[in-house]
């Protein structure tokens, strides 16, 4: 059973220790949280409690962004919204690989550091089948970091509480999860417990912050101002305290740039029933050395930047540099050596699951000439031969930078 994230029990046990914001009037603040994020009752808080601080009268907007996990909002909606429905958004997630550097907004210091871990359920009566299955919430940085474990299944899951969920009902041995699900999932179920490891990877690490659009973007000087008062007295530690990641957590599992042993491995992804739709049935990944790098040719990676644009862009940034989704080009997407992601992994990836708003859109062709751009994009050089859909998604060269870079 899913439980609504926007309902959990946690903005009870924080009621105690929030700073009421002054008397909200027609020049109030709205502030806007993310309601599908399982963080959003610690984001009320901490807002109310940062613009008290500052002496800035402010409100909470109830329906400023729609339902839905913050992973899955792409900027340009973002933007609109800053401009429509709310002055500031609390909340928001950013990272050294999607820092929403290419949107109009402007940010806060972080109030959170708030990434992504691997769980298990200690105790937990596991199914056969689970046994090598791995949980991650479909379309969100914890399945591009899950889909590189080798000899596994993906069980890929709607919402970041149904992916704690496998775990604690056994559907999977292990998850990889955003952080404040866990807390979350263990107010609303106080019987379960977990055992929490960091997830060594680019993709892992964020700061929930505040999240400023052009008319407000006077006021972030002050909110740092007031963030930073209240970590030296203590205020915002004890704010966040419930939902910090734990100081000391089982050794860290690592996901990328790391030599495997195995001279090949499989991945098998599970779309979880809710999915089935989205995307059909298993891929396979495999990682094989000593591979020649798919040829491609000049013309059609300008045909696939512009597609890029169109299609990409809005969530991975016109220069691939990430905004809210994972950056495509340098050691985050393509490191220097040991990827554990191949080219026909990707782009059998892509064709099945991208763009997250219409997944499989578009021709295999134009799947094609866009991964010839990303090719280009992280130091592979054209050839003589144009690349297909057959022929990148054969390709089991593993996924580092070119020779270029």
């Amino acid at each position: 059973m899913n439980h609504p994230l926007n309902s959990i029990r946690a903005a009870g046990m924080l009621a105690a220790c929030i700073a009421l914001a002054p008397s909200a009037s027609d020049a109030a603040v709205k502030i806007c949280t993310f309601p599908g994020s399982p963080s959003a009752a610690l984001d009320r808080s901490v807002a109310q409690a940062v613009f008290a601080r500052a002496n800035i009268a402010a409100t909470i907007v109830s329906n400023g962004i729609g339902e839905g996990d913050d992973d899955g909002v792409s900027l340009t909606e973002l933007d609109k919204t800053l401009a429509r429905d709310c002055d500031v958004i609390a909340g928001f997630p950013r990272s050294t690989v999607a820092d929403a550097s290419g949107g109009k907004m402007q940010f806060s210091r972080g109030y959170l550091r708030a990434g992504y871990v691997s769980i298990e359920a200690p105790g937990a009566e596991l199914k056969e089948a689970a046994k090598r299955t791995i949980a991650a919430t479909y379309a969100s940085p914890a399945q591009l970091i899950a889909v590189q474990q080798h000899d596994v299944t993906l069980d890929l899951e709607n919402t970041s509480a149904s992916t704690v969920e496998a775990v604690a009902n056994g559907r999977a041995q292990r998850a990889i999860v955003w952080y404040p699900a866990v807390v979350a999932y263990r107010v609303a179920h106080p019987e379960h417990s977990f055992t929490v490891a960091t997830a060594d990877s680019p993709y892992a690490d964020w700061q929930l912050t505040f999240a400023f659009g052009v008319r407000t973007a006077a006021l972030r000087t002050r909110i740092d101002d007031a963030l930073t008062s209240m970590t030296n007295d203590g205020r915002l530690q004890a704010l966040t305290k419930q939902w910090a990641l734990p100081s000391q957590t089982a050794s860290a599992t690592r996901y990328l740039d790391k030599p495997s042993n195995a001279s090949s491995a499989h991945v098998g992804i599970m779309l979880a029933d809710a999915n089935a739709t989205r995307a059909g049935g298993f891929i396979k990944v495999a990682n094989e050395g000593g591979v020649e790098p798919p040829s491609f040719e000049q013309a059609q990676t300008t045909h696939g930047k512009t597609l890029y644009s169109s299609s990409c862009a809005k969530c991975h940034g016109a220069q691939l540099q990430g905004v809210t989704a994972p950056a495509l080009q340098g050691p985050a997407f393509a490191p220097p050596s040991n990827s554990h992601l191949t080219v026909g992994g990707i782009f059998t990836y892509m064709t099945t699951n991208m763009p997250a708003d219409r997944p499989g859109k578009m021709k295999d062709q134009d799947y094609a000439d866009i991964m010839a751009f990303l090719l280009m994009s992280n130091g592979y050089k054209p050839g003589g031969a144009k690349m297909t859909a057959d022929s990148a998604r054969a390709s089991k060269l593993p996924l580092n930078a070119g020779p270029a870079r």
